[in-house]
């Protein structure tokens, strides 16, 4: 009598062949597929390329391979449907701070030389607005700037670029009054050495209140970057404390500031934005001529609605959007990138235009180029959003608000062909479909993940 395959082989013996189909398939698929992910079906708004219409976005070996309507779903190894959703180019928010700059390590202890905590955030964080690519805003001088790189820089999944402030120390360290700091030449050499991350320079927080004497002169921060900034070849940016008759906002944006150079900050409290009438202050529209860039760096306090609306309803609206994060500003009224671009929609501003202004406007600035845009062949960094409609209220730095009736909320980013952000599960099957190595319970920490796919995130 021949002895009969017993219920439970049969049924590992299906499985196995079931495992075996699932996984030739996938690998058939890989081979046979000309594209890795597809976003299919959305409202594609690249600025740069001047694009704004329901298109799909295909990517390739981390690259845009292309976008155009009408791209079979079969021809690509992930598809994402992004109906009724908004596809952009990965954003660009010029103005972050990450690491410790000058803080030191024992900033708490009572014998630190300074005693203010680190204002750095974690790089990655911005990927969840969006965001593919930040510039870390003169956090770290040329003292410090390699341990920025090697803490932050080297390890984040986004891409960080840096200004490098003109202070040697950089930022909290307790020694941007000290004159001695402020060394052109070495904020140069720094500049030249790591010239493929380093975009340009940055002064803040210079003598903004204490009586000038022989050392603290009224320009000398400010001259000394713009010193580095020629040696470098490279912009510099301004984060400024008018006091004038002796340092007037007019004299910064009409007479220091070169072509190309960036006023970050601009609705803060202290500049004269708007006039007693109502009216936005003609040297704006002059220095703007001249080829000064302005930039919005909203942080913890330095975005007022009573500068921001009034410009924003005369046609002065700033060339970058760009959030400040740092410890205070990611849970003050900055919040995120998708926050501070949801304020200027709530100001009238054109949803296209907000788009132009937080991904192709910045990349330009930085002279950064192939960032920003979906065009085939640069880095397949892609934003999905949605908008949701309102009523929603925002806030500023003085405790004010402004009501909209808009909002973004970011779905999906992707940074290289990576999905590493996407907390609804755009990208992903449902659990009951999952894949059977996501039912498989592994018996050692080392054994494979229990995951519905293996598409890069």
């Amino acid at each position: 009598m021949k002895h009969q395959p017993t219920i439970g082989w049969f049924n590992f013996a299906l499985s196995f062949l079931c495992a075996f189909a699932f996984v030739s398939q996938n690998i058939f698929l890989a081979q046979s597929s000309q594209y890795d992910l597809l976003l299919k079906g959305g409202r594609v708004i690249d600025p740069a390329n001047q694009v704004d219409k329901v298109m799909d976005v295909a990517i390739a070996g981390g690259k845009i391979a292309a976008v155009k309507a009408g791209i079979p779903s079969s021809e690509a190894r992930k598809v994402v449907d992004a109906t009724g959703l908004i596809v952009t180019p990965g954003l660009v928010d010029i103005h972050v701070h990450i690491g410790h700059g000058g803080a030191p390590l024992d900033w708490f202890s009572p014998s630190a030389r300074s005693h203010t905590a680190p204002l750095g955030i974690p790089a990655d964080l911005m990927l969840t607005s969006g965001v593919t690519t930040v510039v870390d805003a003169g956090t770290a001088g040329a003292d410090t700037f390699l341990q920025e790189k090697e803490e932050v820089i080297d390890h984040a999944k986004i891409r960080v670029l840096a200004f490098l402030n003109i202070v040697a120390n950089g930022m909290n360290g307790g020694l941007e009054q000290t004159v001695d700091q402020l060394d052109p030449k070495l904020c140069s050499d720094t500049i030249k050495k790591y010239s493929d991350i380093i975009v340009g320079v940055k002064t803040a927080h210079y003598w903004t209140g204490r009586p000038w004497d022989a050392e603290h002169t009224p320009w000398a921060a400010v001259d000394a970057a713009e010193e580095c900034g020629r040696m470098a070849n490279v912009p510099v940016m301004f984060d400024f404390w008018p006091r004038p008759p002796e340092r007037g906002y007019d004299e910064l944006i009409l007479k220091k500031m070169r072509p190309g150079d960036i006023h970050t900050h601009v609705f803060a409290q202290q500049f004269p934005i708007i006039l007693s009438d109502g009216k936005v202050n003609p040297i704006m529209g002059e220095a703007r001529k001249r080829g000064v860039i302005f930039d919005v760096g909203h942080g913890a306090g330095s975005f007022w609605f009573r500068n921001a609306a009034p410009a924003v309803q005369q046609g002065f609206v700033p060339d970058s959007i760009s959030t400040d994060l740092h410890q205070e500003s990611m849970i003050g009224s900055a919040l995120s990138m998708a926050n501070v671009m949801s304020k200027f929609l709530a100001m009238g501003v054109p949803l296209d235009d907000v788009i132009r202004r937080s991904t192709v406007n910045p990349a330009r600035e930085i002279h950064h180029t192939e960032l920003g845009t979906l065009t085939v062949g640069g880095p397949a960094d892609v934003a999905v959003f949605m908008l949701l409609p309102g009523p929603f209220g925002y806030t500023d730095n003085g405790n004010a608000r402004l009501e909209g009736n808009g909002k973004l909320v970011p779905l999906m980013t992707v940074r290289a062909g990576r999905i590493l952000f996407d907390p609804s599960g755009l990208s992903m099957v449902s659990w009951q479909n999952a894949r059977p190595q996501y039912f498989n319970s592994p018996k050692l920490s080392s054994d494979p993940p229990s995951k519905a796919d293996d598409f890069p995130r």
